[in-house]
């Protein structure tokens, strides 16, 4: 007899995997959450967009990458959903919007309802890290289509903010100075590259250098730093232009598309020393200094574009909010390209 459970679909196991994340994803609840009884959508109350004179919907969506592979090896599920919030929420922030509300899809080849709740419960303690609500997801088992241990995980998110206080490049000029904001590692990008030196180097995740706190698949895993609230306290601060979220591409590509075409941005590499992580992965991956550059943050998560009046404020504000800063560089005049000297 032909059943979806014979076809590899567990209901039951999804149900119980609903039931074990339930209280996490409640702690992510905002006021403007709206029960939905039946549990189909997720429903958000927009009175309170009223309070706006010209409220602009952001709206960003990303997923992990091939992250989560290291998470499946070393079978540890609970710090990917950082990863994924960060990615998503963070890039809202790079406009100045304030993000609302979240939803989640993990697809799977099994479920496996604490794997399941570990991804989910880690999910919705990275969105009130970022003070979003997690409103919604989807688990979907994908039998025969990915392997029982193979998963993957994708986000989207909605953010609102005021038309007129919409950062970007068009406020930044020269003269300008360029904050960095400390990444907690290599957050999650260039984990394709990391996966290639595990493969082609004798680098184990096993090994614990003594440059490490741990081992190298600890640090690996390390989730991503969340910045949305530290940007937005910045931007109602009115210290800021506009941010750049230092993501696949690296620090110089991603902070170019927030330059208007008439000026540059130096940024000094003496400013700040490179996490031992990406010293590690260079030396065994053998990896020259421009790969290095266009694949990993090495360092700078966030930058923040400041008018250089507000930048010792805008630091001082970062200290005391517990996020690493530092003068990186500064604004000149030029072609709309950002270096590093």
């Amino acid at each position: 007899m032909s059943t979806y459970e014979a076809a590899g679909v567990d209901i039951a196991a999804g149900e119980r995997a609903v039931e074990l994340m339930k209280s996490r994803v409640a702690r992510s609840r905002r006021p403007e959450c709206v029960e939905d009884a039946s549990g189909f959508a997720g429903l958000f109350d927009v009175s309170a967009l009223l309070k706006y004179r010209r409220p602009l919907l952001a709206t960003s969506t990303d997923g992990v990458g091939t992250k989560v592979d290291l998470a499946r090896r070393l079978g540890r599920y609970d710090t990917i959903g950082h990863d994924l919030v960060g990615m998503v929420v963070d890039d809202l922030a790079v406009c100045g919007a304030e993000p609302l509300f979240m939803t989640d899809y993990i697809a799977c080849g099994k479920v496996v309802p604490e794997r399941i709740a570990d991804i989910v419960g880690g999910i919705a303690d990275a969105c009130v890290l970022a003070g979003t609500a997690l409103v919604g997801g989807e688990t979907a088992e994908h039998p025969g289509l990915l392997e029982p241990d193979e998963f993957d995980v994708a986000g989207a998110a909605t953010g609102v903010v005021e038309a007129d206080e919409l950062l970007g490049q068009e406020r930044v000029g020269a003269g300008d100075v360029v904050l960095g904001l400390a990444s907690s590692g290599i957050h999650s990008n260039g984990y394709s590259l990391v996966r290639h030196i595990l493969r082609e180097s004798s680098l184990t995740l096993e090994d614990a250098p003594e440059e490490l706190a741990g081992t190298v698949g600890e640090e690996l895993l390390t989730p991503t730093r969340i910045y949305a609230l530290d940007c937005l306290a910045l931007a109602r601060a009115g210290y800021v232009h506009a941010f750049a979220h230092i993501t696949g591409g690296g620090l110089a590509a991603n902070l170019a598309r927030s330059l208007p075409s008439g000026v540059d941005a130096v940024l000094r590499r003496d400013s700040w020393t490179v996490p031992p992580i990406f010293q590690i992965l260079a030396r065994y991956g053998k990896v020259e200094q421009a790969d290095l550059d266009k694949t990993f943050n090495l360092g700078v998560g966030m930058a923040a574009i400041v008018p250089a009046e507000a930048a010792d404020a805008a630091l001082a504000l970062c200290a005391e909010r517990g996020l690493p800063a530092w003068t990186l560089g500064e604004i000149t005049e030029g072609s709309g390209k950002a270096v590093l000297v």
